[in-house]
């Protein structure tokens, strides 16, 4: 999916995670950038810090819960997130995503909650 909507990943630890998509082929129907691409980059980012984290622990991370809330819109350019880490444990990580336009507007905060589980057998 992350192919698909063109995401580009920038940056990627546990304690931050940068990535970024277009608006253009992210939109809904009047034009404007569509809440589930808010959703899916939020959760390709805080995904991607979790499992930077667990990978610590022998642990792959999988997204449990996700809300976010909109605060403007954007018909163009880019729209960046940043995650960055709420509790990282053993068993259960929480990330903040800000998502930013090209103007650093925020244009909505996401949290998300991922449950670390062993990596399926052979996989790594």
């Amino acid at each position: 999916m992350d192919e698909r909507v063109g995401l580009e990943v920038l940056e990627i630890s546990p304690d931050r995670t940068v990535g970024r998509m277009p608006v253009e082929g992210n939109t809904q129907p009047m034009g404007f950038w569509h809440g589930g691409a808010t959703c899916v980059l939020a959760e390709s980012l805080g995904s991607l810090a979790a499992t930077a984290h667990g990978i610590e622990l022998g642990k792959v991370a999988l997204g449990v819960d996700i809300s976010a809330t909109h605060h403007r819109s954007a018909r163009e350019g880019w729209v960046t997130g940043v995650a960055t880490p709420l509790s990282l444990g053993r068993r259960v990580t929480s990330h903040e995503i800000v998502l930013t336009d090209d103007g650093g507007r925020r244009i909505a905060t996401a949290r998300l909650t991922c449950q670390l589980v062993d990596p399926p057998i052979g996989k790594s």
